[in-house]
């Protein structure tokens, strides 16, 4: 059986275009009669808030889209709260140590900036780390251990990737592209990198599918699931919903949250059918709710790019009911 996932950060509301991301998860599921898990990526504890936790199950379940597994009903995958699955990250860890895939960064946060001040190698994963700690010798390494707590990065393979994207396409990954990169940070807080994977293997997730922005990122995981020996699902990055400029829709704009829009009476399914609008699945936003849109489920309408969203329908979406 297909599992698919929604795993957003409880770090602010979520927006319209998080809604979209989930919608179309949650439809390729239901679409495909596969498992839908609710997954909650709390592991930045200063940027994540339990009360943002408490709104995502609320927005979800407000838009009519409900999962088989998560937070609020466990089931043989669990928890589904990423920071109660600290343990599993520390045992890919040690799993990576001893394999040799890992070594010590002691790199100041001043080598780092200006690493970041260089050519970026995947657009959103910032600049290429150049190695300076790979080589060091044991003495090097002790000596700095006595100054800092090192973070830990992965000695990625020297050599070409190449991957099929279900949006995309075929990604070409050039040697070198990626460089070495952190799985657990100085003050043992564990990458997104790595607890993602950990968790979509370990929950046995086959379809990912997620924002355009993390599509950059998918490189960087499938180097974790060849070192840990897991099998990768399939990936699928849509488009963004941007904002009539074009800029990219951000949390901090409290009038595009859908608690906002639940506040002022907003129907879900004037949402539902704007959103299945932009996604193709209706040919104009009339209302709709998520379970009439199963069947009509097809990602061959929308294209790579970012959709934009007019004023007149930001505005058609934020009028009160």
């Amino acid at each position: 059986m297909r599992r698919g996932r929604f795993a957003p950060t409880p770090s602010g509301p979520m927006h319209i275009g998080n809604a979209f991301t989930a919608l179309l998860a949650w439809l390729q599921m239901r679409h495909a009669s596969g498992t839908f898990v609710l997954r909650i990526e709390d592991i930045d504890g200063p940027r994540s808030r339990p009360e943002y936790t408490q709104l995502i199950v609320e927005d979800l379940t407000w838009m009519g889209l409900d999962w088989d597994e998560g937070p609020t009903n466990d089931g043989l995958y669990g928890p589904y709260l990423q920071s109660q699955r600290l343990e599993l990250y520390e045992q890919a860890v040690r799993r990576l140590e001893r394999s040799g895939r890992l070594y010590p960064c002691y790199c100041s946060r001043a080598e780092l900036a200006a690493i970041a001040s260089a050519p970026h190698g995947l657009a959103s994963e910032g600049a290429v780390y150049p190695g300076l700690c790979k080589a060091l010798s044991e003495e090097d390494r002790a000596r700095k251990a006595q100054l800092k707590p090192p973070s830990l990065r992965v000695a990625v393979p020297e050599r070409s990737f190449s991957f099929e994207d279900g949006m995309a396409g075929i990604q070409h990954v050039l040697p070198g592209a990626l460089g070495d990169f952190v799985v657990k940070r100085a003050d043992g807080q564990f990458s997104y990198q790595l607890a993602v994977v950990v968790d979509d293997a370990a929950m046995e997730i086959t379809d990912v599918l997620r924002g355009a922005d993390l599509l950059d990122s998918t490189p960087r995981q499938l180097v974790l699931y060849e070192l840990l020996g897991m099998a990768p699902p399939s990936f699928c990055h849509v488009p963004l919903l941007c904002g009539p400029e074009g800029g990219r829709l951000s949390k901090r704009d409290r009038s595009l949250s859908l608690a906002t829009l639940r506040a002022a009476g907003i129907p879900p399914e004037r949402l539902i059918g704007h959103l299945a609008y932009a996604a193709g699945l209706l040919d104009r936003p009339e209302p709709a709710k998520a379970a009439e849109l199963v069947p009509l489920f097809t990602l061959e309408r929308l294209s790579g790019e970012r959709i934009a969203l007019s004023r007149e329908t930001l505005g058609l979406l934020t009028a009160s009911a």
